[in-house]
């Protein structure tokens, strides 16, 4: 059974990543399927350097799983809710690990404000989406749920701007980032 790691690749935060790894993180956006070698050619590094970023960048959590690209709809969840949770709050932990155990609860963010979680669910249809909710609302420790369906995605999970953006930058902490040359 495939457990999801706590927290997944944003406890705390991933190691940053410089201009180099951006231009990496672009070759991979345009060729996701790209060999290293592709990727090297593409981005303008070594293959030997490509490989070290590329095994840098999925074990500090900047590359995520291959989970997140998989569409629930194709597999029967075509509805998209979030809760969010009020929860006693020293009951939290015990809370979140009970959430992991919901296999529609996808995703578990801890806020601020008014509600102590936002739950991301997925459901096969309202019926499912109901059971869902109670099976939230049951957990001990979660005082009260507001749900609230996705109606539509109006602007897909995107963050290739914010990478174009970190590859044009050239300097670092006041440092100039010196580039690898590509083995040829």
């Amino acid at each position: 059974m495939h457990t999801a790691r706590r927290g997944g690749a944003n406890r705390g935060r991933p190691a940053p990543i410089d201009a180099i790894d951006a231009r990496l993180l672009l070759a991979l956006i345009e060729d996701p399927r790209g060999t290293a070698v592709a990727l090297a050619e593409r981005a303008g590094l070594s293959r030997n350097t490509v490989q070290a970023r590329l095994a840098r960048l999925e074990e500090s959590g900047v590359l995520g799983s291959v989970e997140r690209r998989i569409d629930p709809a194709a597999l029967g969840y075509p509805l998209t809710a979030y809760l969010t949770v009020t929860v006693v709050q020293s009951r939290l932990t015990p809370v979140a690990d009970g959430l992991a155990k919901v296999p529609e609860v996808i995703e578990v963010l801890g806020m601020t404000g008014e509600r102590d979680l936002l739950v991301h669910v997925v459901a096969q249809d309202a019926d499912d989406l109901y059971r869902i909710a109670g099976l939230v609302l049951a957990i001990d420790g979660v005082e009260r749920t507001t749900t609230s369906l996705a109606m539509r995605r109006l602007v897909d999970h995107r963050v290739t701007a914010l990478v174009e953006r970190k590859a044009r930058q050239r300097h670092q902490s006041g440092r100039k980032e010196a580039d690898t040359p590509p083995d040829r």
